[in-house]
């Protein structure tokens, strides 16, 4: 093409050599080297005044040194008054980073997008961002490509019986994608999700509904008002009333009102009674048999009367049975495997080693009135101020998909999988768009075999990043059949000849498509189509 320039990154030389031949050109002449300092050297060795230029860059393993490197590059063709400026990323760097985290954490995908604009950039073209989202922290044009397309043409070419085969999400997380796919290739999906255990041995102190009093001040329904100078509702005539006023009504203080120690703190006792009128159909009032003495400004546990429970949990009186609850097995994760139903638990190896009887502080906790589990895991679950990050972070930030691969491969904790949907005697394909440990991958092909009954797993990313060991780890999994991915990310070739299940997909194709197409000025919508 005429009044084209392509230069290549040293990150991914190979992916610009395949762009370039199917663009039928040959790649921009440049001197990239390194300063004795370890300072970055670019040099442009051909005019490109008043062309358009692309630079082929991704990701690699010295990632930051390819990012200065595109920043110089952007700004040398820019000094050589290029006409235009495209940066073409198939992997954008810190995708993963693209919100706060923390309540101190850095968008670090934003500081990029503004380092390329101050750099020059005019237009990016990226592969499947983590978040499509981050389009917005530019102020130029961005194409997002998709490569979902070239996934289903590969299944429906390689993977024997796809019709009958289920994609699933290693976490919930990532069921968009899944979904994507799944209605691309008229399959089912399923969910494979895991949940961390929230009791902490360690700290020897168990959870209750006292430890989240920062919750009802913060997050209060405006259906439930709290009394705190109402009556004393001891008689069946306060319990009447207090079942008609839309209030929540505590129990006046006692002169018998004193404090109870738990696990050497003091800790005020719970009220006798409470109740609520969040909605029309909760109205219920809970009168303790035998309850310690009372203690003002506190709230009790509730108790949801049986008109707004859920119906499933009366269907097998009535007689009606959901099908569809046969399709949810759940499991134990220990050390990122799974394992039987009689393997240890880390939890109760936690305790003893802090030398406490399980059982003893089991039986404790349920006899104990002021510790009642049901109360705990109501509050972890509703309450945004977890005892683990209280007043500290962002409350609506998700945990990232490191956090969670250090939860998985930790000894001392033991996680409980859930997997949604059915996958006995199928072919399972695992997505997901970021391919870089190797824990859930294995977690999740391993709850699809041995508790779900499939019959193979494909595993199939897109960004093939393969931290640390991931790949021999999930080429050691016997649950794993294929692992599937793109060459966005270069992969060393001493891993693609050692591998026997690793199967790369060309992407230079369309690549080299959206370059002929931004140039000529042509659509790309016809490259979102599927097939």
């Amino acid at each position: 093409m005429r009044g084209v320039k392509v230069f290549a990154g040293r990150s991914h030389p190979a992916l610009t050599e395949a762009i370039c031949e199917r663009l039928g050109m040959s790649p921009g002449k440049c001197d990239l080297g390194n300063f004795s300092n370890g300072e970055t050297s670019v040099q442009i060795n051909t005019s490109i005044r008043n062309e358009d230029v692309f630079i082929v860059q991704s990701g690699s393993r010295y990632i930051n040194d390819s990012v200065m490197e595109l920043l110089i590059m952007i700004a040398a063709c820019k000094g050589g008054s290029a006409k235009s400026i495209t940066a073409v990323m198939p992997y954008f760097p810190y995708a993963r980073s693209s919100k706060k985290k923390s309540h101190r954490g850095p968008i670090t995908a934003k500081m990029l997008a503004n380092l390329m604009t101050v750099a020059g950039v005019t237009h990016v073209i990226t592969v499947d961002l983590h978040a499509s989202q981050m389009r917005g922290f530019f102020h130029q044009g961005v194409d997002n490509l998709h490569c979902e397309s070239f996934i289903a043409r590969w299944i429906k070419v390689n993977v024997q019986d796809w019709q009958d085969a289920v994609v699933v999400s290693k976490n919930v997380g990532g069921s968009k994608r899944v979904t994507s796919l799944a209605d691309t290739l008229k399959l089912s999906f399923a969910i494979c999700s895991t949940d961390r255990k929230r009791a902490n041995p360690q700290s020897g102190m168990p959870q209750s509904m006292m430890d989240s009093v920062i919750f009802f001040d913060a997050i209060e329904p405006q259906g439930v008002r709290t009394n705190r100078t109402g009556p004393d509702f001891e008689d069946e005539d306060g319990l009447e009333a207090a079942m008609q006023k839309p209030t929540i009504a505590t129990t006046k203080p006692s002169a018998r009102s004193s404090e109870r120690l738990l696990n050497g703190f003091s800790r005020p006792a719970r009220p006798r009674t409470v109740t609520i009128n969040s909605s029309p159909l909760i109205q219920t009032t809970r009168q303790e048999s035998s309850s310690p003495p009372e203690s003002p400004n506190r709230l009790s546990r509730t108790e949801t009367a049986p008109s707004a429970r859920r119906p499933s949990e009366y269907e097998a009186q009535e007689g009606f049975h959901d099908e569809k609850a046969r399709d949810v097995v759940i499991g134990r994760l220990v050390h990122g495997h799974i394992v039987e139903g009689d393997h240890p638990s880390p939890a109760l190896s936690g305790i003893s080693g802090l030398g406490y009887s399980a059982d003893r502080n089991s039986h404790e906790m349920i006899d104990d009135p002021a510790i009642d589990p049901m109360t705990s895991s109501f509050v972890s679950n509703a309450s945004s101020f977890q005892p683990a990050h209280a007043l500290g972070g962002s409350i609506d930030a998700a945990p990232s998909s490191e956090d969670e691969e250090e939860d998985i491969r930790n000894p001392d904790l033991e996680h409980t999988v859930t997997l949604v949907g059915n996958v006995r005697d199928r072919t399972v394909l695992i997505m997901d768009d970021i391919m870089d440990r190797a824990g859930s991958w294995v977690a999740a092909a391993e709850t699809c075999v041995k508790i779900g009954g499939a019959k193979k797993v494909y595993c199939i990313g897109i960004h093939a990043l393969f931290g640390y060991d991931a790949l021999e780890e999930m080429e050691a999994c016997e649950c794993i059949d294929r692992i599937v991915v793109t060459n966005t990310f270069p992969i060393a070739a001493e891993r693609l000849r050692t591998s026997k299940k690793l199967v790369v997909i060309d992407l230079s194709n369309l690549l080299s498509e959206a370059i002929r197409r931004n140039h000529h000025g042509e659509s790309i919508s016809s490259l979102f189509m599927q097939d």
